[in-house]
């Protein structure tokens, strides 16, 4: 009899875990569109749950810990260090009853060794990730509400050896003991919005921004300390939800090699907010009643109000099956199929487009290139002509067979940035109220990684008051010091450079020359610019292209040669900031692409070649009188193409791109046939602008300047196009009738795309990742387009002043110079406080 033995139970071989691709978006589409892609869907596999052991000791470290020796910290010590680290890293404002608080903490919890080990700069650190995180605003103080004492009381038993215990920090209540604290924790649902973008519904209207501190600490902070650029890799990545009608961060984290479903992703998102801005829109707004029986075209203004009683009706292109011979208006992009045809695509299909008898709305007011989304208006012609016989899918989610005959073509109307972020709630300047419909946007979605409009606007704009407006202790002042004080305002100039080519002797004569336009003798900072810009391509020719003189050294020493020229401006380069953003035969770029159309966005020019200016500035800061004044030094940034400015958070944002967009919109347009009224119309008017040349010319052959009348926008938003209006500013004769009408037509095509590349991605590639940082969605409060193969411009389209620089060598200034071998340099200048460009020009 043999003994039962006990089962033996063999180890089960754990199964698979199947790790799932990050690039998997959140929401699929129902659609298998060839333009968009036919999105996948994977099988959502279960992932092993593992479990980790409970801690059974949190804290170890109290055993080791040093003794501190608490001393009287004098809050004058303190400040160089509060200002470092909450002013100029986080764009705190520290009034005095802050700064007392923090140096009687700093000096009982940190001793003697704050400044030698840093530990005071790793407490302030996390008191202002806490403030911030908690709805502190941008003032540090210590209110009627207690809120600073109360995030150091709370901070207190958390502190160990001079250094804070996160891992006590973290389980300990945050919001036991302050009130205020406790109400930000319901505001993490909030869609679209973090803990640390929701200053604004915490109760901080109570903060009393306006009223001066008694000291006058503020006052004496450099506006500077406001103006950060931003890389476009820094830039948030942002992608429009379509179930929860908001825009929400990337999954993952952005990388130069992406799966292919980003591909997708990118033209996707860009189609989602070009279709909900539409239809935001009054003019794409179903009416509750309607007066006319007429159907809706895109040829009939909307102008008024009392026009507006039928709403355009969008029609997916899927929805054209069965319906041949009847008229619809299609929202897509212009793509060209695998025939060669020009197609229209949205996300259920694709269809053949007839331009035969097409008209552009307005009349050669834009361009339309394949990969922009536009509206088309016609027929659609159900045959068998275009039944896809080269591999296409037929019928819904491929090309559907048949043609549409377009009648108009017109890009999608641009929307101004209040009516986006809902800040201003669609007022113009004149204070007329504009599509109060629309709502408050997207007002609480951080697009630049300053903080939301509606998290940090207001403190902001009382900020931006205070330092614009003159200090109110002038008031009951003498009328000398007052009007003394009134003067003294802080500086709101940006000077911006384009073309600047380093190895062109010209080139740098004519930046000394407008480097010395400005008064840096008087040694008065107010008189300086807030901000250089010089803008590429730094070299006249693509640089490590395999060209014999492009090489890395003669690259170098166009820097060098430019870091001599400004050792000889010490003030200025002690109190401005200098941007530089590259171009196309900058480096790294132009070793792969020769100067052509390289990947955007691209990298700033690397750190190898701009050592001598770097040290320029750092000599000139250190030669500073004013060393003890808590104002901002001299700084250097080599940021990206494109890049953002951001001045006062959200308030001001001014995009940098440098490219020849026009010559790219050019070669790649698509054209329409003319009728024969506008042929005659056309020679009327280029008769007409023969004489006007004629007229403006004088004996010389040289042209006379003329005066641009100055046109406001329009103040009702259209759903038809409509072109922007010129400023009027000092402009040059080189700006001719022509000139100032292709300036409005690229204008026109860039932001009512809201898009600085609305191409195909064979015309110009694009980053999948890093494809948010192109987008112009809200519209900004400026755009420099640096365009060399455009003359210099000024002009405002829907809220937005877009400028270009131009050259900064004028070629043409041999011949209207009065000396020979002298040369005219021309910049623009952009004023923040006025939102306004004024072209201007030096003779050396």
């Amino acid at each position: 009899m043999h003994r039962m033995e006990d089962p033996v139970s063999t180890p089960r071989i754990p199964a698979q875990a199947f790790k799932r691709s990050t690039a998997a978006t959140k929401e699929q589409l129902l659609s298998s569109s060839p333009g968009f892609g036919t999105p996948a869907y994977p099988i959502a596999s279960r992932q092993p749950v593992i479990r980790q052991p409970f801690a059974t000791h949190l804290n170890d470290t109290a055993n080791n810990v040093p003794t501190v020796l608490s001393i009287l910290l004098p809050p004058q010590t303190l400040r160089p260090v509060a200002f470092r680290t909450l002013t100029k890293k986080h764009n705190l404002t520290l009034t005095s009853s802050g700064l007392g608080l923090l140096s009687t903490f700093v000096g009982k919890f940190c001793g003697s060794r704050w400044r030698e080990e840093g530990l005071a700069e790793r407490v302030l650190d996390e008191i202002a990730k806490i403030w911030k995180r908690n709805g502190g605003g941008l003032i540090i103080e210590d209110g009627p509400d207690k809120k600073l004492s109360g995030i150091l009381k709370l901070l207190e038993p958390c502190m160990s050896g001079g250094l804070l215990d996160t891992g006590k920090l973290s389980r300990t209540n945050g919001s036991v003991g302050s009130p205020s604290l406790s109400r930000s924790s319901s505001l993490v649902d909030r869609p679209g919005m973090d803990r640390d973008d929701s200053q604004t519904s915490l109760g901080l209207s109570g903060l009393n921004v306006e009223e001066d501190d008694p000291n006058g600490e503020d006052h004496s902070l450099d506006i500077r300390s406001y103006l950060k650029a931003i890389s476009a890799f820094d830039q948030p990545k942002l992608l429009y939800s379509m179930s929860k009608k908001t825009l929400e961060p990337m999954p993952g984290s952005a990388t130069l090699l992406p799966p292919i479903q980003h591909k997708i992703s990118m033209f996707r998102n860009r189609y989602h907010l070009v279709h909900q801005r539409l239809m935001r829109n009054e003019s794409f707004q179903t009416p509750s009643f309607s007066t006319s029986g007429r159907p809706p075209s895109l040829l009939h203004s909307g102008s008024s109000v009392a026009t507006l009683q039928q709403a355009y009706k969008i029609t997916p292109i899927s929805n054209l099956l069965g319906r041949s011979g009847s008229s619809h208006l299609l929202l897509g992009m212009l793509v060209h199929s695998a025939a060669g045809d020009l197609s229209l695509t949205d996300l259920s299909g694709s269809v053949a487009l007839d331009l035969s008898i097409a008209r552009p709305i307005p009349a050669n007011g834009a361009w339309f290139c394949p990969g922009m989304i536009v509206l088309v208006e016609g027929t659609y012609e159900e045959d068998g002509s275009h039944s896809s016989n080269l591999g296409a899918a037929s019928g819904v989610g491929g090309q559907i067979k048949g043609h549409f005959i377009a009648e108009t073509v017109a890009g999608p109307p641009a929307e101004r940035r209040g009516l986006t972020i809902g800040s201003s709630n669609g007022l113009d300047a004149d204070n007329m109220s504009v599509h109060t419909s629309v709502g408050a946007g997207f007002g609480w979605i951080d697009f630049l990684g300053v903080g939301s409009d509606k998290g940090v606007g207001s403190q902001m704009r009382r900020l931006r008051r205070r330092f614009y407006s003159p200090s109110p202790d002038t008031i009951g002042a003498s009328d000398a010091d007052a009007g003394e004080e009134h003067h003294r305002l802080p500086r709101t100039k940006i000077a911006i450079l384009a073309e600047c080519t380093l190895d062109s002797p010209r080139t740098l004569e004519a930046i000394r020359a407008i480097l010395s336009s400005y008064n840096t003798s008087a040694g008065d900072a107010d008189d300086l610019p807030l901000s250089v810009v010089l803008m590429g391509n730094f070299v006249s020719t693509a640089s490590m292209a395999g060209s014999a003189k492009g090489g890395s050294v003669e690259y170098k020493e166009a820097f060098d040669a430019l870091a001599s020229i400004l050792s000889d401006f010490p003030f200025l380069l002690a109190n401005t900031t200098f941007v530089f953003v590259p171009g196309d035969n900058d480096p790294w770029a132009s070793s792969f692409s020769s100067g052509g159309a390289c990947v955007l966005p691209r990298q700033g020019v690397p750190e190898v070649f701009t050592s001598r200016i770097r040290r320029a500035i750092a000599s000139a800061n250190s030669e500073r009188k004013d060393k003890d004044r808590n104002t901002t030094t001299g700084d250097a940034v080599w940021t990206s193409n494109p890049a953002r400015l951001s001045l006062f958070g959200p308030l001001e944002e001014i995009v940098l791109f440098r490219d020849d967009i026009t010559s790219r919109f050019r070669r790649n347009a698509v054209t329409f046939s003319k009728s024969e009224d506008e042929n005659e119309d056309d020679e009327d008017m280029s008769n007409d602008q023969n004489e006007n040349e004629n007229e403006n010319e004088d004996g010389n052959g040289e042209f006379m300047e003329s005066d641009e009348t100055h046109n406001l926008d329009r103040r009702v938003h259209e759903a038809t196009s409509h072109l922007p209006q010129q400023n009027k500013t000092n402009t040059s004769s080189a700006n001719t009738a022509h000139s100032t009408q292709a300036a409005r037509k690229l204008i026109k095509t860039i932001l009512d795309q809201s898009h600085l590349a609305p191409f195909a991605h064979s015309i110009r590639p694009v980053f999948w990742d890093h494809a948010a940082s192109l987008s112009l969605y809200p519209l900004p409060t400026a755009l420099v387009l640096a365009d060399a193969e455009m003359p210099g411009f000024a002009i405002s389209y829907e809220g937005c002043h877009v400028m270009n620089p131009g050259r900064v060598v004028d070629e043409l200034g041999l011949s209207r110079a009065s000396g020979r071998g002298s040369g005219v340099g021309r910049w623009v200048e952009f004023d923040v406080m006025k939102s306004k460009g004024e072209m201007r020009e030096v003779r050396f």
